[in-house]
């Protein structure tokens, strides 16, 4: 079988949990299972620069994956005007012959990407992974109104809501382009039942959507912290630093914590690159509110379990409604307790009393409240530690791909 991965960049230069789990799964079934294939990471002047002679770039040694230079995206209509670009990929894509076209993100590919497949491709069967609500959402996916509140999802009234320089034509025509492209997929796979339901609700075929966990590498569980009097006070964060991911609400939280005289410590651990000038002095401000918090700044793969090392709890405190955060599953992998908002994917990921703590969504004094609780209640992290389960390996889920993309392929002779 021979199979072409999209992805909207590669976790050399982003390591995003979409970009991990894509080539992860990529890589598995090449080395376990003896599919053929190519992966291709679409990339910018802010990831890459643009280099002569040709828009493939290599990265790293392998010789199944690039980066594919794409530059001029429309993050409003996930269109890709660069048709230069895209049409240097079609000699790649007929060389290889793909039987499984699965593309991970629209994000720089753009729905032209998409009718270049179709003519590079005739025969290839075609599978789209919804990470996220981009295809749904046009305020950068998250299904968030402009002034930070939960979306229910797309109404023309909403999004106009958040867009009013666009025109209900502009709204409408995007949401009814995203469903006829995608709706034309063999199969929509989404990571959370939540994700799925909101998909289905917003008018897509449900038989055609259906749930793929993702799965994560395989790794020694850190070692449970030393904790002689039997306090659990060390909280956790891992992941991007930007507004969506709530960093500024645990600051909050932790401030009110050291107001109120409970003793506690709070690190941070990742970037905050691509982020406004705003954010970064409001996060400033914040950590400078906070006296027990720490920003340690980015981290790669192999500090994880060292970090992990360090704390009792990891804390989830996304200000959006989540899908499948990568974060829950290596926090789980090494036996973490995680305090999570209490709506959507996140929700979904983690039982509330038996393997985490579920808090009020965008709430810093609920989400302090709830870190208190983790604290003072005596027992509690001892069982919920007990109460966690394994995280899906990468070697289930690409079993699972592989039977999906078999059974598809199988429809296809049928």
């Amino acid at each position: 079988m021979r199979v072409l991965f999209l992805c909207h960049n590669h976790p050399g230069l982003q390591p995003g949990g979409t970009e991990v789990f894509a080539q992860g799964l990529f890589r598995t079934l090449r080395d376990r299972h003896g599919v053929e294939g190519l992966f291709l990471a679409a990339v910018t002047g802010a990831h890459r620069e643009r280099r002569p002679g040709t828009l493939l770039q290599g990265i790293g040694a392998a010789k199944d994956e690039a980066l594919v230079w794409l530059g001029n995206f429309d993050r409003f209509n996930l269109s890709q005007p660069d048709s230069y670009g895209l049409a240097s990929l079609a000699p790649v894509i007929e060389q290889l012959r793909p039987d499984i076209v699965h593309v991970h993100h629209l994000l720089q590919w753009g729905v032209e990407a998409v009718d270049l497949i179709r003519r590079a491709a005739p025969r290839a069967r075609l599978i789209f992974t919804a990470h996220d609500f981009f295809p749904l959402c046009p305020q950068e996916g998250q299904l968030l109104t402009i002034d930070g509140r939960l979306c229910g999802g797309p109404t023309l009234d909403r999004c106009q809501g958040c867009f009013p320089q666009r025109t209900g034509a502009d709204l409408v025509m995007r949401g009814l382009q995203l469903r006829d492209v995608l709706g034309g997929f063999d199969r929509i796979l989404t990571p959370s039942e939540f994700a799925r339901e909101r998909y289905i609700a917003a008018g897509w075929p449900a038989q055609r959507v259906m749930v793929m966990r993702n799965g994560i590498a395989p790794a020694a569980p850190a070692p449970h912290r030393e904790a002689p009097d039997g306090r659990r006070d060390r909280f956790g964060f891992f992941g991007h630093v930007n507004r969506f991911k709530g960093g500024l609400v645990l600051l909050e939280a932790s401030r009110r914590l050291s107001k109120a005289g409970v003793a506690h410590a709070v690190t941070l651990h990742g970037g905050a690159a691509y982020q406004s000038d705003s954010f970064r002095e409001g996060f400033k401000a914040g950590l400078e509110a906070a006296p027990e918090a720490r920003h340690r700044g980015a981290y790669g793969p192999a500090e994880l379990p060292g970090l992990m090392a360090r704390v009792d709890w990891v804390v989830v405190p996304s200000v959006w409604w989540e899908n499948a955060p990568l974060v829950v599953q290596e926090a789980f992998l090494h036996r973490r307790p995680v305090i999570c908002g209490n709506v959507g994917g996140m929700a979904e990921m983690i039982r509330d009393g038996v393997d985490g703590l579920h808090a009020p969504v965008a709430d810093p004094a609920g989400l302090a409240q709830v870190m208190r609780g983790a604290i003072e209640q005596a027992g509690l992290w001892d069982r919920l530690v007990a109460g966690i389960r394994p995280p899906l390996s990468v070697e289930e889920a690409a079993r699972r791909h592989l039977d999906l993309y078999r059974d598809t392929l199988g429809a296809r002779a049928a």
